[in-house]
């Protein structure tokens, strides 16, 4: 029998009845592992009645003791990241190297979170005016709403929640229905490390939890990772309804690479940033664009790479695992028939990869196309898996107006031997995240994670100091003591002096 997968209110799992419940499946066997509940309208507000009941102690905790609660829970996610890589594994199907470095990349968000004292201090301005100090606060929203997407269970909520409930803020999760678990996981975590309940809630559902956060009173702000057009839709109907949002949307990400740039060096980051986690990343490379007489070499280069990487069950040593769903894969193989189509040439074709898993799992080897160009769906579309598609530019500027004209600005890379090509590039390019030699430049957690254009919904991005002002609100105070021999009324307009 299928194991139930629930909500997390109030410190512990949920013990209603769900009138609905979704599959979650071992994308590596395509067996059906769990089922979760959705959660209705009404599960959503019993979830942000007990957020809102668990806000006050938070917010009127110490900053000593919020920190205390932060290290407790670091402490106690260091010592167990295995156990949760593994978890992501069975329900995303990504490769346990992948998500052991999920979670690590996370934990520097929450090593950032616990330095909340100094993150926190505000200023102060003594005898702004005769006997007058001037100085600034950054005080909690209340509850806040995270809502995360299926390719990253862990660390895109870890990219939010540390930092909200450092903050003395009352977190309310919903995560992806596709892989639940690690929700709950990192819930009863938080409750170990100390956290009081109520602060850390999960619901799980799909559009009617969503639409229920969006629309509920006392959440004070959504922060989402997902789709562009989702991200449009949360954050136009988020601030209808008077929430600050943080939207993340789609990418195209493009590495640029010019004549003078190490083949080899390029061709391992391509391989490794296109089909890292199935393709299935915001920050994956789908888009190369060589700078010839490169192009036909790089493509050799890249092919051969592809050829020995081993596709299979992410728990039994494979460099790629599967898609997240039959539907998705199904999805993701349509473009190398359009591609084809379209006129590009299909170098490799991932539906040939020898596969080393269960012949009903989701699989779909890396796929490679040639000679694209700008007006095919396989270059316009966020493909989300492994296929990686070559553009040829015959000139620095050409591939600079390529990757500018795209609707999409989340990540980018350039690879060079040139310092000033690179100083160029950083400086010109339209997009939010810039790698040098660095295919897939993530920021580390101290720094802020987010897009342009379409790639960003809102104007805040993840953790760092963006990710601090976001959760917080500030206040500015203008205090006077009064002298015990003042100056008696005057009812002019005051001056300073």
């Amino acid at each position: 029998m299928a194991e139930r997968i629930t909500h997390w209110i109030g410190g512990k799992p949920w013990s209603g009845t769900s009138q609905r419940q979704a599959p979650v499946f071992d994308p590596a066997s395509g067996a059906v592992s769990g089922q979760v509940d959705l959660a209705s309208a009404d599960v959503v507000d019993e979830a942000v009645a007990a957020a809102s009941a668990a806000f006050p102690q938070w917010r009127d905790a110490s900053l000593t003791r919020r920190s205390q609660v932060l290290f407790a829970f670091r402490e106690l996610l260091n010592a167990r990241k295995e156990e949760l890589a593994a978890i992501i594994t069975a329900e995303h199907g990504k490769v346990l190297s992948d998500a052991l470095g999920e979670v690590t990349r996370g934990l520097e968000v929450v090593e950032f979170a616990c330095g909340i004292p100094h993150l926190l201090k505000g200023g102060f301005s003594e005898n702004a005016s005769t006997g007058v100090d001037v100085y600034s606060i950054r005080q909690p929203l209340g509850v806040v709403g995270i809502i995360s997407p299926f390719n990253f269970p862990a660390m895109v909520p870890m990219w939010f929640f540390p930092v909200a409930i450092a903050c003395g803020n009352a977190v309310v999760l919903k995560p992806s229905e596709k892989d639940p678990s690690a929700a709950v996981w990192l819930a009863d975590l938080w409750a170990e490390a100390g956290l009081p309940d109520g602060v850390f809630t999960v619901v799980h559902g799909d559009k009617e939890a969503v639409d229920a956060l969006l629309e509920h009173p006392e959440v004070r702000s959504i922060s989402f990772v997902g789709s562009t057009p989702i991200a449009r839709y949360v954050y136009e109907t988020g601030t209808a309804h008077g929430k600050r949002v943080q939207a993340l949307g789609g990418a195209k990400n493009h590495m640029v690479v010019l004549p003078d740039a190490d083949l080899d060096l390029a061709a391992d980051a391509a391989v490794n940033a296109g089909f890292g986690s199935a393709g299935e990343r915001c920050m994956a490379i789908s888009a190369i664009v060589a700078v010839d007489p490169v192009g036909d070499e790089l493509v050799a280069k890249i092919r051969e790479r592809m050829a020995g990487l081993r596709v299979g069950d992410g728990r039994r040593g494979a460099d790629m695992g599967p898609l997240i769903t039959r539907e998705h894969r199904d999805k993701v193989a349509s473009y190398l028939d359009a591609g084809t189509d379209a006129g590009a040439r299909l170098v490799v074709d991932g539906r040939e990869h020898e596969v080393d898993g269960g012949a009903d799992g989701f699989w779909l080897g890396p796929s490679l196309f040639d000679h694209a160009t700008p007006d095919m769906s396989i270059y316009r579309d966020e493909i989300f898996g492994p296929v990686l598609t070559v553009l040829r530019a015959g000139s620095y500027a050409e591939a600079l107006g390529m990757v500018n004209a795209n609707s999409y600005g989340n990540g980018t890379a350039i690879f060079t031997n040139d310092g000033g090509a690179a100083r160029r590039y950083q400086n010109e390019v339209e997009v939010g995240m810039v790698g040098i030699n660095v295919p897939i430049p993530v920021p580390m957690a101290y720094y802020s994670f987010g897009g342009w254009k379409n790639s960003l919904f809102g104007d805040s991005h993840a953790h760092g100091t963006e990710g601090v002002h976001f959760f917080t609100r500030g206040k500015v105070i203008t205090s006077r003591w009064l002298d015990p021999s003042h100056g008696g009324i005057n009812l002019g307009f005051p001056t300073q002096t």
